[in-house]
């Protein structure tokens, strides 16, 4: 159980990095036998890029680690929910297990709104809940204040 809170830990600073760029605070660690190979977050602001999903910088940085766009074997771990286009990229990537923070009603693609990884990806939601939403829920008080 340590391993999850670990590697949930890793996608929350990564998180904390959204903060100079304005970016949604979603972060994201690639997990493979037992260590990181890839770390990203939101960055859809920054690089005005709407593909700029911390899944999808995650996986992308994953594939150049092993040299391969197959990611067999490997976990995620994220603070947000997946959405529909990072619950493809996953699917496409073969990445075997999802944990995720924070529940997505509105988008959520690993069960909240719609599930699309079942039942080719083992997925478990709620992991350190509590922080995920905190730091989701002061960005956006923080934003509508403005």
């Amino acid at each position: 159980m340590f391993f999850l809170y670990k590697f949930m830990s890793k996608a929350l600073t990564e998180a904390y990095k959204c903060k100079q760029s304005g970016d949604i605070p979603v972060g994201c660690v690639i997990v493979k036998d037992g260590n990181i190979i890839a770390r990203a977050h939101n960055t859809r602001e920054r690089d005005k890029n709407p593909l700029g999903h911390a899944e999808i910088n995650a996986i992308y940085n994953a594939a150049k680690h092993v040299g391969d766009w197959r990611l067999s074997g490997c976990d995620l771990y994220v603070t947000l929910e997946p959405c529909t286009m990072c619950a493809g990229a996953i699917l496409s990537s073969r990445i075997e297990n999802v944990f995720f923070g924070a529940f997505d009603k509105k988008e959520g693609a690993a069960g909240s709104h719609t599930n699309l990884l079942y039942p080719n990806v083992n997925v478990y939601g709620g992991i350190m809940i509590e922080e995920c939403v905190r730091l989701l829920d002061t960005f956006f008080k923080h934003l509508r204040s403005n």
